[in-house]
């Protein structure tokens, strides 16, 4: 059996749950009335109503599970139409405590319907995205299910500055453009193509949009709504902060930061295991990470003239792979495991936004590095041939 549902229907509903949580009124039929006549009296005139846009055909037989002590019941939770996407509906911050753990079994699942062929593409984009590194499989599958897809056309705002958040969104392809205001002016500070993702830091900490996203090109997205990735993504970095927060304050690097930012650089760090001997980062790579060594030791070793020489060995709390990010150039030198080593990894685009206060510590260490080589080969060298920090 399918039955249309109105556009919009989902995202209506979305915020006058959150208003009934935030108000608890004792009449919640009365609270209600209230609500929706004052929401038909702000309503603009060019407000295109829900019944003259179209709506989106489900099935009623799939199924959403919610558990509050009942027996899952047959009901889904339908993304809104693509309609309506020209514009989003902002979507008020509501409190949210990711340490409650009775609130995790009262919160329903959501989920879209995906061909095979979506899936895999689905997979295949958020494969490399640090935020779902530290998701356990069920998590994972979670997230695949209440993702859907979302095409966008060339110069299409996703999101605006200043806004409030209202999904998380992963590149499937396409290429867009960041932009910040800075003095009033707004100034192209980065772009993505065809992978990656944004969105996050509004949805993390319930604070508006620090930036412009702006297709660039004809693309699709993978869209996670706000309920599902607090409940999931900030409950899992609820933990994750409690088990790094201690170490983090003890890295030199970070001392510079702010208490809340250093939290920030907790939510988006990875954790990786290698053993020992495994090959971290080669010499010539692209740059795309930036690591912290948690527990172990790595080796830093320069190809010289065919043959690779050690020139430091680095533990617990130091950090390596900043050189390239911050001078755009290949990697400098070899980094190799010594016995069983983890590190905690951040992907550059957050690196790019989170430690630009460290980046004037990080670059006065480029003259170090290379006296360091200078002295080694006795030569001068190139800062393209310049190892990561001592």
């Amino acid at each position: 059996m399918s039955i249309e549902i109105p556009a919009g229907l989902e995202e209506l509903l979305i915020r006058f749950t959150v208003d009934v949580l935030r108000n608890q009124p004792r009449d919640v039929l009365d609270f209600a009335l209230r609500y929706f006549e004052r929401l038909n009296q702000n309503r603009g005139e060019d407000s295109p109503s829900a019944a003259s846009r179209p709506g989106t055909k489900v099935n009623l037989s799939q199924e959403t599970h919610c558990t509050e002590g009942k027996a899952e019941e047959d009901v889904e939770l339908f993304a809104p139409a693509t309609s309506t996407f020209t514009r989003r509906v902002s979507v008020s911050a509501e409190t949210y405590n990711p340490y409650n753990e009775e609130e995790e079994h009262r919160e329903c699942r959501i989920i879209h319907s995906k061909t095979d062929k979506q899936r895999q593409c689905l997979q295949e984009a958020c494969r490399d995205i640090l935020l779902f590194k530290n998701l356990d499989t069920k998590q994972m599958s979670e997230v695949l299910d209440a993702m859907f897809e979302r095409r966008v056309q060339e110069d299409e705002h996703i999101i605006d500055q200043d806004d409030n958040g209202d999904n998380f969104y992963v590149i499937e392809r396409g290429t867009f453009s960041i932009y910040m205001k800075v003095d009033g002016e707004e100034r192209l500070r980065g772009t993505y193509k065809n992978h990656g993702s944004f969105g996050e830091l509004a949805l993390m900490y319930n604070t508006p949009r620090a930036a412009t996203i702006i297709a660039t090109s004809v693309g699709a997205l993978w869209c996670l709504d706000r309920v599902t990735f607090r409940r999931i993504i900030v409950r899992n970095n609820a933990k994750k902060r409690k088990l790094y927060e201690a170490f983090i304050k003890s890295v030199p690097l970070l001392e510079s930061l702010k208490s809340g930012e250093r939290m920030k650089v907790v939510d988006v760090l990875c954790c990786q295991l290698y053993s020992d001997g495994e090959r971290i980062i080669a010499q010539g790579d692209s740059a795309d990470c930036f690591y912290i060594v948690e527990s172990g030791q790595v080796r830093i070793t320069v190809n010289k003239n065919g043959a690779e020489t050690e020139i430091a060995v680095y533990s617990r709390g130091q950090y390596f792979g900043e050189l390239a990010l911050i001078t755009n150039m290949p990697r400098a030198a070899f980094v190799y495991a010594v016995g069983n080593v983890q590190c905690l990894v951040m992907d550059v685009d957050a690196f790019e936004r989170l430690l630009g206060p460290c980046k004037d510590i990080m670059k006065r260490n480029i003259a170090n590095y290379k006296k360091q080589l200078a002295k080694l080969f006795e030569s001068d060298t190139d800062i393209a041939c310049l190892p990561p920090n001592t």
